[in-house]
């Protein structure tokens, strides 16, 4: 993948957290656990997120983890509490910033790669990680190759402070209402498709 293919990167929000992330930025787990927060997170992904270690870097947990595209399987799980979240849009302009990391898949897989970012961009899929559909009926294998793919990371340490922040999406006008009332002044776009709630 090529940066200018690039649009922007995603992270998903639960609305409990939008006024925190508009006023502190977007917090990695080990910081964001230390105030309180909604999580959509299952513990058990967490806990063995929790034993990644970045190689020649530190704690993923010390990480904010972006996706490329955030429409992808760990969303999919989540697709009933649509109502419940946003996407935040962020500035690719993010990767650029020193000790940034991309991953070619959700970053506590067996095989994922970790390269400094914006070069790792290379070994992005960009057919797999932004392709409608990741089911292969056919090869059990390559479909579990390419649900993980779809989940590829940006890992940012520190924070993402608000600066990068490009809007939002909601699924629809309900939630989009509901989120202007916590963050005017974050633009927000409806994308039932990014949640799953349209073909």
């Amino acid at each position: 993948m090529l940066y200018s293919e690039l649009e922007e990167l995603h992270y998903i929000a639960h609305f409990d957290n939008v006024a925190s992330i508009m006023k502190l930025g977007i917090l990695p787990y080990n910081k964001a656990k230390r105030i309180q927060h909604t999580s959509f997170a299952m513990e058990e992904i967490q806990e063995r997120r929790g034993n990644v270690i970045v190689p020649g870097a530190g704690k993923l947990h010390d990480y904010v983890n972006l996706y490329i595209n955030a429409r992808n399987t760990a969303l999919f799980k989540r697709k009933e509490m649509h109502e419940k979240m946003a996407i935040f849009r962020i500035n690719k302009d993010i990767l650029r910033l020193p000790g940034v990391i991309i991953t070619d898949r959700n970053a506590s897989s067996s095989f994922v790669r970790f390269h400094y970012s914006p070069d790792g961009l290379r070994y992005i899929d960009r057919i797999k990680v932004f392709a409608r559909y990741w089911t292969h009926p056919e090869d059990q294998a390559i479909e579990f190759e390419h649900k993980s793919c779809m989940c590829a990371e940006v890992l940012v340490p520190g924070k993402v402070e608000t600066k990068y922040l490009l809007g939002a999406y909601c699924s629809n006008s309900h939630s989009a209402n509901y989120f202007r009332k916590i963050s005017s002044n974050c633009e927000v776009t409806i994308n039932p498709y990014i949640f799953f709630q349209s073909c």
